[in-house]
């Protein structure tokens, strides 16, 4: 189980219960409320990998992208 308080402590962004933490490598989402739930994106914008469902998905992906202007990485 991880850490929630860590993660949500160390999150570069949190979005409606979602932790957004840039990483070298990508950008890792994180349900603080349903903690195996998460998602990974690449710098590029491309999804890698996640345990979310479709609509969480899409969700995500609009807090992400309403926001992204306050997360400290350009994403293509």
């Amino acid at each position: 189980m991880p850490n929630i308080g860590l993660i949500a402590e160390t999150a570069d962004m949190i979005v409606d219960g979602y932790a957004f933490t840039v990483r070298d490598d990508g950008i890792a989402v994180l349900n603080l409320n349903h903690p195996d739930r998460a998602s990974f994106y690449s710098l590029k914008d491309e999804l890698i990998e996640t345990s979310m469902d479709d609509i969480e998905l899409v969700i995500v992906r609009e807090y992400f992208d309403r926001n992204r202007e306050f997360l400290e990485v350009e994403v293509a």
